[in-house]
């Protein structure tokens, strides 16, 4: 049963809607005819709210992008970003009123928060409308923004919602030449890790064709590395903190040289606009083994192309780790890594 006609739900929602302001929204849109949700932003104050914290800043069209995202299957509630000057000063929330009765565009009779502290600010702001007061004590989600901003994303990451876990997950790619055991790497890592991970597409794309070896030609690489980056966001929807990748655009470049002698554009250009948290980078010093689309095997010829794939990355100023010597101490080093990844600020 309705207890109004309009309400409103609002808040910084900084760095991100957590799940205990989803349930308030959620439990707020039983209430009312129409439930408009205000993302209000102080981009200056924001920022150095989050300073020195464990979470770093998003801005209020990331914060509007997951509230719209959230209630997409919610018709009769709305979603607004409204700018509010942050000084200190109670004018700051008469502006604020202003901004919020512009957007929405009629009057509020119903105004819900977590809050009982905020009740004498809402009648002074709208002496109209009720204050509903959602899960003031956090029993349904103990959570936070001020704990989420000073102890990071990682260590909260169940209370985000699946909406947002994306933009804060870490991608790590493992990248070398051919076997030196980066689909075993990346596979093993993500099982361990209890997440996905993304294949190298160009051995699936060959093993479709039947071989590699004299039948490559100059668009299977950029077909190759879309394909590549549509499987690196599909995976990335469903990652648990981190998501294993194995390969990007610049080692589909080595492999268009390697192959064709051939440098494309369009894979310089993906190459400068793709971004991993942590490149892995396997040295061949293990056996090399024929799986029936590879090439290089001789040693001087693995070197060459082990130097080939560094100059690469040098070209496009990657920083990686090294990772050697035999399967269990690559495992046990990438393992450092990430680990060090997974607990570093967001």
């Amino acid at each position: 049963m309705s207890i109004g006609r309009v309400g409103m739900f609002g808040g910084k929602f900084l760095p991100f809607p957590h799940l205990g302001h989803v349930y308030a929204m959620i439990q707020a849109s039983t209430m009312v005819d129409e439930l408009h949700v205000i993302v209000s932003h102080d981009a200056a104050f924001e920022e150095a709210l989050c300073t020195g914290g464990k979470t770093r800043f998003e801005s209020a069209t990331m914060r509007l992008r997951w509230w719209t995202q959230l209630t997409k299957d919610l018709p009769h509630v709305q979603v607004h970003a409204v700018y509010e000057e942050q000084t200190g000063a109670f004018s700051d929330w008469e502006r604020g009123r202003d901004g919020i009765l512009k957007a929405i565009g009629k009057e509020i009779d119903v105004v819900f928060s977590s809050e009982h502290a905020y009740t004498p600010i809402f009648s002074k702001l709208y002496p109209q409308a009720k204050h509903i007061i959602i899960d003031a004590k956090r029993e349904q989600y103990a959570i936070s923004g001020t704990k989420i901003r000073n102890e990071g994303v990682m260590k909260h990451w169940a209370m985000i919602p699946k909406v947002v876990q994306p933009h804060y997950a870490k991608k790590v790619v493992v990248v070398g030449t051919e076997s030196c055991g980066k689909s075993t790497l990346v596979k093993n890592l993500a099982t361990l890790y209890n997440t996905t991970y993304v294949e190298e597409y160009g051995r699936t794309f060959y093993e479709k064709l039947g071989g590699c070896e004299g039948i490559t030609i100059k668009s299977d690489y950029a077909e190759i590395a879309f394909e590549h980056k549509y499987h690196e966001k599909m995976e990335l929807q469903k990652a648990n903190k981190v998501l294993f990748i194995d390969t990007e655009a610049i080692v589909t470049q080595y492999f268009s040289q390697a192959y064709l002698d051939q440098t494309q554009p369009i894979l310089g250009a993906i190459s400068k606009i793709q971004h991993y948290d942590l490149w892995l980078f396997l040295e061949p010093d293990v056996t090399w083994v024929d799986d029936g689309t590879r090439s290089f095997g001789a040693d001087n010829i693995r070197e060459q192309n082990n130097n080939l794939l560094k100059e690469l990355l040098a070209k496009n100023k990657i920083e990686y780790k090294v990772i050697k010597g035999d399967f269990q101490t690559r495992l046990n080093e990438a393992m450092t890594h990430v680990d060090a990844l997974v607990t570093e600020e967001n």
